[in-house]
């Protein structure tokens, strides 16, 4: 296995595991009484606790890019060009889980300038990759 597909798979297991920490959250608040239809889709439940609001909105951060981080790792398989990803995929990993540690910490102006600056830093490494496949 690459270390760019290696990468992938630590950042989709990423995305599992918030997604998981979410229906452990519903899972216990269903059992406790909250009915299952709290949780509508496309709108958030008020009163949930605010952790679980932002491990909610990290997990779909973390599946909004997840797609191109993949769709650049395979492609590179694919075309034989695996050192087009290789030296950037870990950092988009690194990125990936600080920047949703911070969205999960808290919503303040500094707290959402480090969660820009790890999101930068992904799309820097995307951009990079891109460049990569191309040359």
């Amino acid at each position: 296995m690459t270390v760019s597909v290696h990468a992938l798979l630590l950042f989709t297991g990423w995305a599992f595991l918030l997604v998981l920490t979410v229906f452990a959250y519903r899972g216990v608040a269903l059992l406790t009484g909250t009915p299952i239809t709290s949780w509508p889709r496309g709108s958030k439940n008020p009163n949930d606790p605010g952790f679980i609001q932002r491990v909610a909105d990290a997990h779909a951060n973390t599946l909004e890019n997840l797609p191109i981080f993949a769709v650049l790792v395979l492609a590179a398989a694919a075309v034989g060009k695996p050192e087009a990803t290789a030296g950037l995929a870990m950092y988009v990993v690194y990125a990936r889980v600080g920047q949703s540690l911070v969205h999960i910490l808290g919503v303040n102006t500094p707290l959402v300038l480090a969660r820009a600056t790890f999101w930068a830093v992904q799309l820097v490494c995307f951009g990079l990759m891109f460049y990569g496949l191309l040359a």
